[in-house]
């Protein structure tokens, strides 16, 4: 059977419904994976494609049996690939090393092996020649939910009916990346950015210390276009990352001036990052940063400037990397 393409509805981000409005609204966990609609055409045939529309189905060998799971019922899913850590949260980094590999499928195949993703799968848009988006998210729910799509490497996670506090709590309480908020009498809208949709990103701040900065390009030539930033880890400053948002034209202009007034040849970060035209500074400007989460190697991500912290030095700070960083 040909099925129609439905592109991903998205959502906006936000903060939780007023109280008053609680119980209209269902709360799922925001999952950092790879957004995927899945293609099932009720003859043994699966199709991935990413948000772009790209098919990355090579890319996901493992999900190959998903094609048989509804028998000769065609179906248009839609969820997120994770990848899982040792203790069962997504990790996008773990993620990236099987991301890209659509074109190469004996090296997704080896991938596989060592890092084996899940679809988590939270709406379905078509099913039995019939589509759904116009049906209201608490229909499509009881469709999606009486598919019972569970399996080795699928799942259907669980989502609630109010409570939006409580559940983005819990989300911050178990390290998750946050909660996505959807109004129950919402349809599915293809690639848009609803406004029936909210996401909430959990987001940590810590103070860095400011050991660089590279040169923006355009309007801001000569002025910071990110700063390089690090922590302490045993006795030295590792490098991690790059901050480039979060600064007002006032504020991009005063820190350059401190950055040149501080500028040195020697790199204060250890080991010296790889990091293309970068203009080294004595370490002795402390910052606030706001961040999603860190990879592994405790870089970062998603970084945005809050404030200097001029009422700090390097030694005062309390930015010390976690002991688990690798």
């Amino acid at each position: 059977m040909s099925l129609p393409l439905i592109p991903p509805m998205l959502a906006t981000p936000g903060t939780l419904p007023p109280a008053a409005q609680d119980a209209r609204w269902a709360y799922e966990t925001k999952q950092d994976g790879q957004r995927v609609v899945a293609y099932l055409d009720g003859d043994g045939g699966l199709v991935l494609r990413a948000r772009s529309g790209e098919e990355v189905t090579a890319a996901y060998p493992e999900l190959s049996p998903l094609s048989g799971v509804l028998g000769t019922t065609p179906a248009v899913l839609d969820g997120e690939v994770l990848a899982l850590d040792e203790q069962g949260r997504a990790d996008f980094q773990l993620l990236q090393s099987r991301m890209g590999l659509a074109h190469s499928p004996g090296r997704a195949a080896r991938r596989a092996a060592e890092v084996p993703v899940h679809f988590a799968l939270f709406d379905v848009m078509h099913l039995g020649g019939r589509s759904l988006v116009r049906l209201s998210y608490v229909r499509r729910r009881e469709q999606l939910e009486g598919l019972g799509l569970e399996g080795p490497r699928w799942s259907t996670p669980a989502a609630i009916v109010g409570h939006g506090e409580e559940a983005l709590r819990a989300t911050r309480e178990h390290g998750l990346e946050g909660l996505v908020c959807k109004r129950l009498d919402s349809v599915y809208e293809p690639g848009v950015r609803s406004r029936s949709w909210i996401k909430i990103r959990n987001m940590r701040s810590e103070d860095v210390v400011v050991g660089g900065w590279l040169q923006g390009k355009g309007q801001i030539t000569g002025l910071p276009g990110a700063v390089l930033v690090g922590q302490r880890a045993g006795g030295r400053l590792r490098y991690v990352g790059g901050v480039g948002t979060g600064w007002s034209a006032k504020e991009r202009e005063q820190l350059g001036a401190l950055l040149r007034a501080a500028e040195t040849d020697v790199c204060p970060f250890d080991p010296v990052p790889a990091v293309p035209g970068a203009h080294w500074v004595m370490p002795r400007l402390v910052g606030e940063v706001r961040f999603s989460t860190r990879t592994r190697a405790g870089l970062l991500r998603q970084p945005s400037w809050l404030r200097l912290r001029p009422d700090l030095t390097p030694e005062e700070s309390a930015a010390d990397l976690p002991d688990d960083v690798d």
